[in-house]
């Protein structure tokens, strides 16, 4: 008897049990840790027979490596590599419509902290690959399967200490595929443009130290701290960087050009794109480097002038354009005022072409035959910052069939994070065609 097939089968009820899993990242203070996500992912692919491991460099700090290559696939092909993360930003349930951590089905969404990013792919995937097990459908090539901690504050308790402590987990993978992408847009009745992430902007967060003499609040004083620098904030904040078109950037805006008949101009492409939404941000985003105050701390009492005050600056650099970054930071901070690397991770780039980006395009069009697959430029990070470190070409492809009206930007770290159950039962049949072609 032939057992029917259904990737799609268990996807929503995966996705709301893992939410309800809180794996809330505060960064090194607090954090509830991984553990329980990577034990419940552990069990739900030993119930099909595959094992994992587990691997923790700190208490609960927990990401999961399994390695699938089942009979049926061809085991000379080098490994795919999937990877998600199961941490989450929090969420201050006091500001949701509903629990962030009941994983609720309503309104046809599953609605929690991490439906979008990312448990939502992270129950894709389960599903996908325990209805392959039980229906007998071996992948084209092995798949190795990496479910990290700490992505949320940089990796460094997951995807980086697993480059750092275990290269030999993910050095034979040459490809991979994880967030941020395969998302659709709907830019015209008639065709929606998938885009998936071919490269993504590098990250250097910055501590801006002035020091100057400390004294009287009542005096006056020449080499103030704060004074300094409250103007290197000031002209990092409002720095006008100059237009750095990627590839991907150029090739993401071209298809919207012909969709749309219009001409988007780089000084004024959030105003272009207005009619596609909250995902102009997004891309006026990648337009250029950029730095980004975001944190000030100075004195400890109001008639004391400190000796020293602090900034965090948030920054992001266009591949290839890292030694501009710095230097023109170099120069906007003046004579008073020197900086510290608090994280640096490079950018990382990929060609759109290839025999898997051919996979995406030809299951992403035998989905939703309105669909075309395209690359874009992400601001964000990823894994894929560590996974690259090895040689590993890396992609988002998450697909999503999204309703034209949900603002999935502001799902990401957003208030009723939530994700369509159609979107995600678009997903798991999108990714079980491409586990049949990558």
């Amino acid at each position: 008897m032939t057992v029917q097939s259904a990737p799609e089968a268990e996807v929503v009820q995966l996705c709301s049990e893992l939410i309800r899993i809180d794996t809330s990242n505060f960064g090194p203070d607090g954090s509830k840790g991984e553990r329980g996500a990577a034990e419940y992912i552990a069990e739900k692919l030993a119930e099909v027979g595959i094992d994992s491991q587990l691997y923790e460099p700190e208490a609960s700090r927990t990401s999961l490596v399994a390695h699938w290559e089942p009979e049926g696939c061809d085991a000379s092909l080098p490994p795919l590599l999937i990877h998600g993360h199961t941490d989450v930003v929090p969420a201050q349930a006091s500001d949701w419509r509903v629990d962030p951590f009941a994983g609720e089905v309503t309104d046809g969404c599953v609605w929690g902290r991490g439906a979008v990013d990312m448990k939502d792919f992270d129950a894709m995937v389960l599903s996908v690959v325990r209805d392959r097990v039980r229906t007998g459908r071996a992948p084209r090539r092995p798949i190795r399967f990496a479910f990290t901690a700490d992505e949320e504050a940089g990796s460094g308790l997951g995807a980086h200490w697993l480059v750092e402590n275990h290269p030999d987990l993910i050095a034979d993978c040459p490809e991979a595929i994880g967030e941020v992408g395969g998302f659709s847009l709907t830019v015209r009745d008639d065709l929606r443009l998938y885009l998936i992430q071919t490269a993504e902007k590098g990250l250097a967060w910055l501590n801006l130290i002035a020091d100057g003499t400390a004294g009287h609040g009542s005096m006056r004083n020449a080499d103030n701290a704060v004074t300094a620098l409250a103007a290197a904030v000031a002209r990092i904040g409002t720095h006008e960087w100059p237009h750095r078109i990627h590839p991907a950037q150029q090739a993401f805006l071209d298809a919207v050009e012909d969709a749309l008949g219009i001409e988007i101009n780089a000084d004024s492409v959030e105003e272009s794109l207005a009619r596609l939404g909250t995902v102009a941000r997004m891309v006026g985003a990648t337009m250029a480097n950029t730095a980004n105050p975001t944190m000030l701390k100075a004195g400890y009492k109001v008639n004391v002038i400190p000796g020293q005050a602090v900034a965090g600056i948030d920054g992001r650099f266009i591949p290839r354009h890292a030694d501009e970054f710095f230097a023109t930071i170099a120069e906007l901070l003046g004579d008073k005022v020197r900086y510290e690397v608090a994280s640096h991770h490079d950018a990382v780039e990929t060609e759109f072409s290839g025999a898997l980006v051919d996979a995406m395009r030809s299951c992403i069009e035998a989905e939703d035959p309105q669909g075309r697959a395209v690359p874009y430029l992400m601001s964000g990070g990823t894994d894929a910052k560590a996974w690259s470190k090895l040689g590993v070409r890396c992609f988002g492809f998450a697909p999503l069939q999204l309703p034209p009206e949900l603002d999935f930007v502001a799902m990401f770290h957003g208030v009723d994070e939530r994700v369509p159950t159609a979107s995600l039962e678009f997903g798991a049949r999108v990714l079980d065609r491409f586990l049949d072609q990558a």
